[in-house]
Protein backbone atom coordinates (compact mmCIF):
# COMPACT_ATOMS: atom_id res chain seq x y z
CA UNK A 1 0.00 0.00 0.00
CA UNK A 2 1.56 3.36 -0.97
CA UNK A 3 2.21 5.74 1.86
CA UNK A 4 0.12 8.92 1.96
CA UNK A 5 1.73 12.11 0.70
CA UNK A 6 3.56 13.98 3.43
CA UNK A 7 2.04 17.19 4.74
CA UNK A 8 5.26 18.98 3.87
CA UNK A 9 8.85 18.50 2.80
CA UNK A 10 11.18 19.85 5.49
CA UNK A 11 14.81 20.57 4.61
CA UNK A 12 17.07 21.13 7.61
CA UNK A 13 20.48 22.81 7.29
CA UNK A 14 22.13 20.46 9.80
CA UNK A 15 25.23 22.35 10.90
CA UNK A 16 23.36 25.65 10.94
CA UNK A 17 20.83 24.16 13.38
CA UNK A 18 23.55 22.55 15.51
CA UNK A 19 25.28 25.93 15.78
CA UNK A 20 22.05 27.70 16.72
CA UNK A 21 20.36 25.41 19.25
CA UNK A 22 21.90 25.76 22.72
CA UNK A 23 21.36 22.09 23.59
CA UNK A 24 23.08 20.92 20.40
CA UNK A 25 25.94 23.41 20.79
CA UNK A 26 26.49 22.08 24.30
CA UNK A 27 26.55 18.50 23.00
CA UNK A 28 28.91 19.47 20.16
CA UNK A 29 31.29 21.24 22.54
CA UNK A 30 31.30 18.50 25.18
CA UNK A 31 30.90 15.25 23.19
CA UNK A 32 31.81 16.23 19.63
CA UNK A 33 30.16 16.98 16.32
CA UNK A 34 29.10 13.37 15.69
CA UNK A 35 27.16 13.29 18.98
CA UNK A 36 25.42 16.56 18.07
CA UNK A 37 24.47 15.14 14.64
CA UNK A 38 23.02 12.03 16.28
CA UNK A 39 21.03 14.14 18.76
CA UNK A 40 19.65 16.31 15.93
CA UNK A 41 18.65 13.23 13.91
CA UNK A 42 16.91 11.67 16.94
CA UNK A 43 15.05 14.90 17.66
CA UNK A 44 13.96 15.36 14.06
CA UNK A 45 12.86 11.72 13.78
CA UNK A 46 10.22 12.20 16.45
CA UNK A 47 9.22 15.63 15.17
CA UNK A 48 8.87 14.47 11.55
CA UNK A 49 6.86 11.45 12.54
CA UNK A 50 4.45 13.46 14.68
CA UNK A 51 4.06 16.22 12.07
CA UNK A 52 3.94 13.87 9.07
CA UNK A 53 6.78 15.77 7.36
CA UNK A 54 9.14 14.21 4.84
CA UNK A 55 12.33 15.53 6.42
CA UNK A 56 15.81 15.72 4.97
CA UNK A 57 18.68 16.83 7.18
CA UNK A 58 21.54 18.12 5.04
CA UNK A 59 25.15 18.26 6.26
CA UNK A 60 28.08 19.87 4.46
CA UNK A 61 30.80 17.55 3.33
CA UNK A 62 32.47 20.24 1.27
CA UNK A 63 35.83 19.93 3.02
CA UNK A 64 35.80 16.14 3.15
CA UNK A 65 37.16 14.33 0.12
CA UNK A 66 34.10 12.09 -0.13
CA UNK A 67 31.16 11.68 -2.47
CA UNK A 68 27.63 12.48 -1.44
CA UNK A 69 25.89 10.04 0.82
CA UNK A 70 22.27 9.52 1.82
CA UNK A 71 21.14 7.59 4.89
CA UNK A 72 17.50 6.65 5.23
CA UNK A 73 16.68 6.75 8.93
CA UNK A 74 12.91 6.21 8.78
CA UNK A 75 10.20 6.36 6.16
CA UNK A 76 9.93 10.11 6.83
CA UNK A 77 13.53 11.05 7.64
CA UNK A 78 16.75 10.91 5.67
CA UNK A 79 20.19 12.41 6.20
CA UNK A 80 22.18 13.78 3.26
CA UNK A 81 25.90 14.50 3.21
CA UNK A 82 26.84 16.71 0.27
CA UNK A 83 29.53 16.08 -2.31
CA UNK A 84 33.07 17.33 -1.86
CA UNK A 85 33.02 21.05 -2.61
CA UNK A 86 29.23 21.38 -2.22
CA UNK A 87 27.64 23.21 0.68
CA UNK A 88 24.37 22.30 2.36
CA UNK A 89 23.08 25.68 1.15
CA UNK A 90 23.62 24.84 -2.53
CA UNK A 91 22.12 21.36 -2.07
CA UNK A 92 19.00 22.84 -0.43
CA UNK A 93 18.69 25.59 -3.03
CA UNK A 94 18.95 23.11 -5.91
CA UNK A 95 16.41 20.85 -4.25
CA UNK A 96 13.97 23.76 -3.83
CA UNK A 97 14.54 24.79 -7.43
CA UNK A 98 13.77 21.24 -8.59
CA UNK A 99 10.46 21.32 -6.67
CA UNK A 100 9.45 24.80 -7.86
CA UNK A 101 7.06 23.47 -10.51
CA UNK A 102 5.50 20.93 -8.15
CA UNK A 103 4.95 23.66 -5.55
CA UNK A 104 3.32 25.92 -8.15
CA UNK A 105 1.08 23.07 -9.35
CA UNK A 106 0.14 22.19 -5.72
CA UNK A 107 1.51 18.66 -6.09
CA UNK A 108 3.49 19.29 -2.94
CA UNK A 109 1.60 21.07 -0.18
CA UNK A 110 4.58 22.80 1.39
CA UNK A 111 8.34 22.92 1.26
CA UNK A 112 9.92 24.31 4.42
CA UNK A 113 13.60 25.16 4.86
CA UNK A 114 14.99 25.41 8.39
CA UNK A 115 18.07 27.61 8.60
CA UNK A 116 19.12 30.93 10.07
CA UNK A 117 21.18 31.81 7.00
CA UNK A 118 19.58 35.03 5.72
CA UNK A 119 20.87 34.69 2.15
CA UNK A 120 19.52 31.16 1.91
CA UNK A 121 16.18 32.31 3.35
CA UNK A 122 15.74 34.79 0.52
CA UNK A 123 16.85 32.28 -2.12
CA UNK A 124 14.49 29.47 -1.09
CA UNK A 125 11.55 31.83 -0.67
CA UNK A 126 12.16 32.84 -4.28
CA UNK A 127 11.52 29.20 -5.23
CA UNK A 128 8.24 29.16 -3.32
CA UNK A 129 9.51 27.42 -0.18
CA UNK A 130 8.70 28.57 3.35
CA UNK A 131 11.44 29.47 5.78
CA UNK A 132 11.87 28.70 9.48
CA UNK A 133 14.71 30.13 11.52
CA UNK A 134 16.66 27.75 13.73
CA UNK A 135 14.98 29.29 16.78
CA UNK A 136 11.51 28.90 15.27
CA UNK A 137 12.20 25.25 14.51
CA UNK A 138 13.47 24.76 18.06
CA UNK A 139 10.24 26.26 19.41
CA UNK A 140 8.11 24.08 17.14
CA UNK A 141 10.01 20.96 18.17
CA UNK A 142 9.56 21.81 21.87
CA UNK A 143 5.84 22.47 21.34
CA UNK A 144 5.48 19.18 19.48
CA UNK A 145 7.24 17.28 22.27
CA UNK A 146 4.80 18.78 24.77
CA UNK A 147 1.84 17.83 22.55
CA UNK A 148 3.19 14.29 22.16
CA UNK A 149 3.63 14.00 25.92
CA UNK A 150 0.11 15.32 26.53
CA UNK A 151 -1.38 12.92 23.98
CA UNK A 152 0.46 10.01 25.57
CA UNK A 153 -0.60 11.03 29.08
CA UNK A 154 -4.25 11.40 28.06
CA UNK A 155 -4.25 7.85 26.69
CA UNK A 156 -2.90 6.36 29.88
CA UNK A 157 -5.57 4.97 32.15
CA UNK A 158 -5.29 4.93 35.92
CA UNK A 159 -4.03 1.66 37.37
CA UNK A 160 -3.08 0.44 33.90
CA UNK A 161 -0.35 -1.79 35.26
CA UNK A 162 -2.97 -4.50 35.87
CA UNK A 163 -4.25 -6.46 32.87
CA UNK A 164 -7.84 -6.32 34.08
CA UNK A 165 -7.77 -2.51 33.91
CA UNK A 166 -6.43 -2.59 30.36
CA UNK A 167 -9.19 -4.65 28.75
CA UNK A 168 -12.78 -3.80 27.93
CA UNK A 169 -15.71 -4.73 30.19
CA UNK A 170 -16.90 -7.60 27.97
CA UNK A 171 -13.48 -9.30 28.08
CA UNK A 172 -13.24 -8.72 31.83
CA UNK A 173 -16.67 -10.39 32.26
CA UNK A 174 -15.61 -13.37 30.13
CA UNK A 175 -12.43 -13.81 32.21
CA UNK A 176 -14.53 -13.76 35.40
CA UNK A 177 -16.79 -16.47 33.95
CA UNK A 178 -13.78 -18.62 33.05
CA UNK A 179 -12.41 -18.25 36.59
CA UNK A 180 -15.75 -19.39 38.02
CA UNK A 181 -15.76 -22.46 35.76
CA UNK A 182 -12.31 -23.46 37.08
CA UNK A 183 -13.48 -23.50 40.71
Amino acid sequence: MPRPSPQAVLLVDGYNIIGAWPCLKKTRDSAGLQAARVELVETMTSYSSFQGYDTQIVFDAQYQNTSSNKEIITELLSVHYTDFGQTADTYIEKFCASLRYQIAQSRIARVIVATSDRAQQLMVQGYGAEWLSAQQLCGEVETTVCRMRHRYQSRKKPHSRFLANSIDAKSRQRLAELRMELK
